[in-house]
């Protein structure tokens, strides 16, 4: 598990782009004297009418570089960085923290039926990876050089707790989800998010990707409805959103 000196959360925080920032971290900081509970964050970043991608899957890049930062700070506060498979495969990133001073999390990528190809680069070097599948996906036990976990599937694809118990006992228990929407949505639909970063970047597409993809509701009268902090960063703007027990 990674754990960091209070030098290096010190650090970390005067790092941020101004000292307005620093309630933004102070909730994800708390929790790390609780070494038994899970802490799980989720974050996607989208343009103005709700977008992460156009429709061709380009992301790249829809919020600016002050927001590319924050994302490298979350990665290093946190023991895991969790993507899907398709992110990895549109995006192929490295999931570093090579833009902040920082430890790397361990790269979790979420692959039920082993769709990816070990060519990726997260799959390639770096930081200890870890693959999430079924148990019933074909290949073998390694993916490049990234280690395959095999996980109970769920009826919305792998069980999401069944992902947060297994994480734990590889002793990740400060989990950051970073996309994209459909991996972000499954952990919200369960209700194991403690809390969202989201990005608004002052730009409209028209068309593409949805930031979230969840079942349709009745009525109103059933959404749910959240507080929420906001964050100027760069030219956009980034809601803190606190969720679960304990956020």
């Amino acid at each position: 598990m990674v754990s960091l000196s209070p030098e290096t959360w010190r650090r970390l925080l005067c790092r941020s782009p101004a000292d307005a920032d620093v309630p933004l971290f102070g909730p994800l900081l708390v929790p790390s004297a609780c070494a038994d509970d899970m802490f799980v964050l989720g974050r996607l970043a989208q343009s103005l009418d709700g977008y992460i991608a156009t429709p061709a899957g380009e992301s790249h890049w829809i919020s600016g570089a002050e927001d590319i930062l924050h994302t490298h700070r979350l990665r290093a506060l946190f023991d895991a960085v969790v993507v899907g498979a398709g992110t990895v495969q549109a995006d192929n990133p490295q999931l570093t923290t090579r833009l902040v001073e920082g430890p790397n999390p361990v790269r979790v990528v979420i692959d039920p039926a082993r769709r990816l190809r070990p060519d990726r680069r997260v799959f390639q070097d770096g930081p200890r990876t870890l693959v999430i599948s079924t148990p019933d996906a074909p290949g073998g036990d390694r993916v490049g050089q990234a280690e395959v976990l095999r996980v109970p599937a769920g009826p919305n694809g792998i069980d999401v707790e069944s992902i947060l118990a297994t994480l734990a006992r590889q002793g990740l228990r400060r989990i950051f989800i970073e996309g994209g929407g459909v991996t972000v949505s499954r952990f919200l639909l369960a209700g194991v998010l403690n809390r969202l970063h989201i990005t608004v970047s002052p730009l409209v597409m028209g068309a593409g990707i949805p930031a979230f993809d969840l079942p349709a509701l009745p009525s109103l009268g059933k959404a749910q409805r959240f507080g929420w902090s906001v964050y100027p960063i760069g030219p956009d703007i980034l809601l803190d959103i606190p969720l679960g027990q304990g956020a």
